[in-house]
């Protein structure tokens, strides 16, 4: 049996689920997805799941919010790890009237999720890494993967409406996750945690 290891890119991941309106499926079971992404001759074990905390700008509570439900029901799932990035406060400025505004930039999600798919490959924690993402700034450690590990394979799951050409062709092969796929992953709307405290689905977000 082959080992899986599955390394999402949050951001990407839900940017693509925004780019075709499924706010619908926000709800995602992150360890239901990987398992349900594998062919029958693999075995899970684990999933990494990159991402960063909103940051508050006077506009966003009830989005910051949402995520921190969301990362609660995610991280009572003991085969999945959370691993935080943060946002950068970056002076923004209007080239044609010359007004200044701050805006915030997420940093670390991809250098994470590298750094991470690197340590597991040289520990030999998998046979095959399933990388969710279309970010092409992966596409260097996949390389270095696919270079250093003959035997390793690094797979990259597209998440809806993302795309590299790049990544893809660093990767040993690659495919698009599709709706059905997306739909049967779902939370129940009800997530009971260790602690017995039960958190719902945002309304927003049904």
């Amino acid at each position: 049996m082959h080992r899986v290891i599955s390394y999402i890119d949050g951001f990407n991941l839900y940017y693509g689920l925004r780019s075709k309106a499924w706010r619908r499926y926000y709800w995602l079971d992150l360890v239901a997805l990987s398992k349900a992404l594998l062919k029958p001759d693999q075995l899970w074990g684990e999933a990494h799941y990159f991402t960063s905390r909103i940051r508050h700008d006077g506009t966003n509570a009830d989005d910051a919010r949402r995520q921190s439900i969301y990362l609660d029901a995610l991280a009572n799932s003991p085969d999945l790890t959370i691993h935080e990035g943060h946002f950068l406060q970056k002076p923004q400025r209007c080239h044609a009237c010359g007004a200044t505004w701050m805006s915030y930039e997420e940093k670390m999600t991809d250098v994470n999720l590298a750094v991470r798919l690197l340590a597991d490959a040289f520990d030999d924690r998998f046979d095959t890494a399933l990388i969710v993402s279309g970010d092409s700034d992966l596409s260097t450690p996949v390389k270095q993967v696919r270079a250093r590990f003959a035997g390793k394979r690094v797979v990259v799951a597209f998440p809806p409406g993302r795309h590299s050409n790049e990544l893809g062709k660093a990767a040993t092969g690659f495919f698009t996750i599709g709706e059905a796929k997306i739909r049967a992953s779902q939370s129940p709307e009800r997530v009971v945690l260790t602690n017995g405290h039960a958190i719902d689905r945002p309304t927003h977000w049904r």
